[in-house]
């Protein structure tokens, strides 16, 4: 099983990301596909103790309420949504568990430029769970990609 635990000690003291890795690891159990090339792992294992976040779904609007054209810049600018959303709260892509996305005209492009989005702001970072729902609509017209995420953070 591909288990990628967050969990040293050292480290936990040495640092607030290092802090969260006690409460959060990752797997991807034997006979599952790799699923790394879109963006995901298939297990989020959150230990007793810690404190989950709800991140509400983050479209592809700036902070005026402008949508992004085009699904690329949507996905982009929904994923520097979530960062803002998160650091608001004292967390990083790196404390989300599991995350939906939610994709109008879904395709197998639009999974690739999802994929390569995800690996881009979790940085090398063990990949949160995650569900893709293809959808008809999306709240806004012109509106083609939304994402939420539950996080988790030390007992505070």
């Amino acid at each position: 099983m591909t288990h990628e635990p967050l969990t040293s000690a050292a480290a936990s003291a040495a640092s607030p990301a290092s802090a969260n890795a006690a409460i959060l690891s990752f797997c991807n159990p034997p006979g599952l596909y790799d699923p790394a090339p879109n963006g995901y792992s298939h297990v989020a294992i959150v230990n007793a103790g810690a404190r989950t976040l709800h991140i509400a779904g983050q479209g592809g609007e700036d902070a005026s309420g402008r949508l992004a054209a085009g699904f690329e810049a949507q996905v982009r600018q929904s994923f520097a949504n979530l960062r803002t959303a998160l650091q608001a709260v004292g967390a990083a892509p790196r404390d989300v568990a599991r995350l939906t996305v939610l994709i109008v005209d879904h395709s197998e492009d639009r999974l690739r430029t999802l994929g390569a989005a995800l690996r881009d702001c979790w940085n090398g970072a063990p990949l949160p769970a995650c569900t893709l729902i293809p959808v008809p609509r999306l709240a806004l017209d012109g509106m083609l990609f939304e994402v939420d995420a539950t996080a988790v953070l030390p007992p505070a």
